[in-house]
């Protein structure tokens, strides 16, 4: 079975004057259609670079150093600028964190919805003013008709995320990669907006990689998750049993610092020390510094294991007991 989107050795480097920054060292992962893959970490860990790379964002000195992109079987590294401009926003969409890296403050927003109608898809004015208004319905703008001669000021941040929002829907793209695109919003928008995506990776089998540090939102939205620390994913599986039983002492981390996880009354777990900085990673697993299991054979790289059939793991010393 072809993979919507598989993503093989993927290595992002920056190339600066302090020295080689590997962003994304080694990733691979995979998305099936209909499915909502969650992307997970601490920031600084790599997640977003990971999302920009797979649609050919990476400016200079940034550059993909090795792997592959498979998008629907086709490797997206290396095509040519014009075929990649015809996938972006068509087949693959993009929502940015910060809405105004998709919305142009000069243009009203038919205009900028229009375009990006007419920009893949030969149809007339009225009918893709009519795609417009009903993307604007669907991520639960009021009076979409007003709101379409609106200049991107006249929202507030949390609106101008949701017209952001429905410029990646208006395609109903094959795959969707969303970098932390309700952390602005309030819960009830938030909440919405989540259920309205699932519909749409359910309805029209649509693939979406959801990167963020909140294991809260992945929990309610994500079939998979993908943990990733210091530019490597460190362990893959299903979202239940990773949140449930967490076998990288990493993961195991996270889950536990999140306060609802916490007996009442009782200090907050936390992970010791900051996370490395790319530069100057400490040798084998970049873990290591932070780790209460670590050991001398943690100063190899780990490779990836699987300890049940839907666990990957990069770890000397997992919690392989939560297994039980």
């Amino acid at each position: 079975m072809t993979h919507t989107l598989q993503v093989e050795g993927l290595s992002t480097h920056f190339d600066t004057r302090a020295g080689l920054v590997k962003a994304v060292d080694n990733v691979s992962f995979h998305i099936d259609r209909g499915e909502v893959l969650g992307l997970v970490g601490e920031s600084g860990s790599g997640k977003s670079v990971t999302g920009f790379s797979l649609l050919g964002l990476v400016d200079s000195p940034g550059r993909i150093a090795a792997g592959r992109i498979l998008f629907q079987g086709g490797n997206l590294v290396g095509l040519p600028e014009p075929e990649l401009r015809a996938l972006r926003g068509n087949r693959i969409a993009m929502i940015f964190q910060d809405p105004m890296m998709t919305l142009n403050p000069v243009l009203r927003i038919d205009t900028q919805m229009m375009e990006t109608v007419h920009a893949h898809a030969n149809v007339s004015a009225a009918e893709a003013r009519t795609r417009a208004r009903d993307a604007l319905g669907q991520v639960g703008i009021p009076s979409p008709d007003e709101r379409l001669h609106a200049y991107p000021h006249q929202f507030s941040g949390g609106m101008r995320q949701r017209v952001a929002i429905a410029i990646a829907l208006l395609h109903r793209p094959d795959l969707i990669i969303a970098d932390e695109p309700t952390t602005a919003l309030d819960v009830t928008i938030q909440a919405q907006i989540l259920a309205e995506v699932q519909k749409l990776a359910r309805d029209n089998g649509t693939a979406l990689m959801w990167i963020t540090h909140d294991l809260s939102v992945v929990a309610g939205l994500a079939d998979r998750i993908a943990v990733m620390y210091a530019g490597r994913i460190v362990e893959t599986g299903s979202v239940t049993a990773v949140l449930d039983r967490p076998m990288h002492p990493y993961t195991a981390g996270l889950i536990g610092s999140v306060p609802s996880r916490n007996r009442r009354g009782t200090r907050l777990r936390q992970i010791p020390g900051m996370t490395p900085s790319l530069i100057d990673l400490p040798e084998g697993c970049a873990f290591r510094t932070r780790c209460p299991r670590a050991d001398a054979a943690c100063a190899r790289d780990p490779q990836d294991s699987h300890p049940t059939a839907d666990r990957t793991l990069r770890c000397f010393h997992p919690h392989l007991d939560f297994e039980a």
